[in-house]
């Protein structure tokens, strides 16, 4: 059976781990880069580029479980040049909820801020202290003002994260959602690339 590596941003690591468990094959190896990329979206493409180039010859397929994720089109330029296939859609929120769906409901959610299950359990590390608002709290109108909700893309049901993501819009002073999306395209694509 081939050897196949999925590289994948830190904040799949889970969900990615589940769906490989599930499928009970050892021929897949998950490498996770580091979340905190995602603040610095420019420095997607070079990592995951040094990701490939240090698993060459040791797989026989490489997936990358990224989407566009704000790189502007760097990432798709070194997958196109490696022949490394990688999630479709600009971000996480879509291939969630499903690419073709997010992208319906487009207008819809213009002015929703999303949080994963991933993102609901790192709230504090990866949006209030990153953007300053545990000591700038008079901030908060500056990066939140134009958001009417936190739509909450649940991955699981899980009563905590789900205390946790509504807990999110309390503190932005946000109205809340949840919406059950479970793996949507991600589970499909990652089973698509073990089964390939």
């Amino acid at each position: 059976m081939k050897r196949v590596l999925i590289i994948a941003c830190g904040a799949l690591a889970r969900e990615i781990g589940a769906v490989i468990d599930r499928s009970g094959l050892d021929h897949i190896a998950l490498r996770c880069l580091p979340a905190t990329l995602h603040n610095r979206p420019d420095r997607i493409a070079p990592a995951v580029r040094a990701a490939i180039d240090a698993a060459r010859g040791r797989y026989e397929r490489i997936f990358v479980a990224y989407a566009d994720c704000g790189t502007g089109g760097a990432l798709d330029r070194v997958l196109e040049e490696d022949g490394v296939a990688r999630l479709p859609g600009p971000h996480c929120y879509a291939f969630y909820t499903g690419v073709e769906k997010f992208e319906a409901n487009g207008d819809a959610d213009m002015r929703s801020f999303f949080l994963t299950d991933f993102l609901a359990r790192q709230f504090q590390a990866l949006v209030i202290e990153p953007l300053g608002l545990d000591r700038h709290p008079e901030l908060r109108d500056a990066y939140f003002g134009a958001y009417e909700r936190v739509v909450y893309l649940a991955q699981t049901d899980d009563a905590a994260l789900d205390a946790a993501a509504e807990a999110a819009a309390a503190r932005l002073g946000l109205a809340y959602e949840r919406r059950f999306v479970g793996y949507g395209d991600l589970e499909r694509e990652v089973r698509s690339t073990i089964n390939g």
